[in-house]
């Protein structure tokens, strides 16, 4: 047991489906060989109740004190099971909290703000990180959207409709279509930062600080993986995509524009499920060295169950992260647009045109500024949601309380 990377593997206890041969958690510190320690005589099931009337040194008459009853912890607050209860009765102790979240499971409230608090506590790893990755990533987009993309398609108002139709899909087209580099660098530059920021996070929540260099060699070896991964992810993506769109688009009347709509919002549909269920192969895939494939089915099956629960709180964190984007892009916007004079003539007439350098690398600044804020707040929160369902389903706090030698965790085993 480290604080490493390798805390992170897998166990097996109450994951559904998990396969019997995966190594399982740690046993608690107090609890190797326990039915050997337990006292033969327990008391009978559901004939506990709380006292009702406290009696002199506040405990009720002829009630066992707290920790005295065979079978509980002692009495240590935030020991291992959380089964301590030396502060009172009907009220468990607060968790031991090493690092950046309490050893325990965790509210969305208290994802946030463990990837908020990261990002504080490791600025100097967070931003050096995310801003190398912003930069890389809108150098690529600018470079797509100025040599790649076509011309925008201009819709006449005076056609006639089955002209004005036409115009309308191939518009419809080109918007989609420019979208599509900021889409896919902007899915590879967070997947490949939640991989960084994983190796961050699991020294964070221990409450152990790391540099960028030592993540970057923990991370390191684990970037050829982590490429396949993303790899297959987007491109399965697109080609869900495309298979439903692509028949609209064949077709090319009016009818075919509504069915590439309708393809469209199915596929959407998919591929939020999709990205749901694998959204937690990145972290998987680095904290436990998984290969690409265990990493998906890693994944599936910790989300398995809870697929409500993280769709809410991925979706919480994109809508946040999206409004702090766009009010950090819309001066940097404002100013591209005055800058470039055939980007703000464009805007004022209602024309579509091609934007010029000057807004391009303008409105890039914006946008690296705000990814390298977004960008470790959506990592953060990815991991931690993959080290909240290991806490439900696996006792990974009781490994987390172990490696950060919290009082009542690190026992060794007999």
């Amino acid at each position: 047991m480290n604080d490493t990377p390798g805390w992170a593997s897998p166990g097996s206890a109450p994951s559904d489906g998990q396969d019997q041969g995966a190594p399982r958690p740690a046993e608690p510190a107090d609890a190797g060989d326990a039915t050997a320690r337990w006292s033969k005589e327990q008391p009978p099931a559901g004939q506990w109740s709380p006292p009702s009337t406290p009696g002199p040194g506040g405990s009720s008459p002829g009630a066992p004190a707290p920790g005295s009853l065979p079978g509980w912890g002692g009495g240590q607050p935030g020991g291992p099971g959380h089964n301590g209860w030396g502060a009172g009765w009907g009220q468990p102790p607060a968790a031991a909290k090493p690092g950046v979240i309490p050893l325990r499971p965790l509210g969305i409230g208290e994802i946030l703000d463990g990837a908020v608090s990261t990002m504080r506590a490791h600025w100097r790893t967070a931003l050096g990180l995310t801003i190398t990755v912003a930069v890389i990533s809108q150098i690529a987009v600018i470079l797509a959207q100025r040599y790649l993309l076509p011309e925008p398609v201009t819709v006449d108002p005076n056609a006639d409709p089955a002209v004005a139709m036409s115009q309308l899909v191939e518009a419809t087209q080109s918007s989609l279509l420019s979208l599509a580099p900021a889409t896919v660098v902007s899915l590879i530059g967070i997947l490949f930062t939640t991989a960084i920021l994983a190796v961050v996070m699991s020294r964070a929540v221990l409450g152990r600080p790391m540099t960028l260099s030592e993540a970057w060699g923990e991370a390191r070896p684990r970037l050829l993986p982590l490429l396949g991964l993303t790899l297959l992810m987007t491109l399965g993506l697109a080609a869900i995509m495309t298979v439903g769109i692509l028949p609209g688009l064949l077709i090319g009347s009016g009818a075919g524009a509504a069915l590439s709509v309708l393809g469209g919002f199915a596929a959407c549909g998919v591929i939020v499920w999709l990205w749901v269920r694998f959204s937690l192969a990145s972290p998987a895939l680095v904290l436990e060295r998984q290969g690409i494939v265990k990493s998906l089915r890693r994944s599936a099956k910790l989300v398995q169950g809870a697929w409500w629960r993280i769709f809410g709180v991925l979706l919480l964190t994109l809508v946040l992260t999206s409004i702090v984007s766009m009010i950090i892009g819309l001066p940097f916007g404002l100013v591209a647009l005055a800058v470039d004079g055939e980007g703000l003539s464009g805007l004022l007439t209602g024309t579509p045109v091609q934007y010029g350098w000057a807004f391009l690398i303008i409105s890039g600044i914006g946008a690296v500024i705000a990814a390298a804020i977004t960008y470790p707040i959506q990592a953060g929160v990815t991991v931690l949601l993959y080290i909240d369902q290991r806490i439900r389903r696996e006792a990974l706090d009781l490994e987390l309380g172990r490696a950060a030698g919290v009082p009542g965790y690190d026992t060794p085993r007999s």
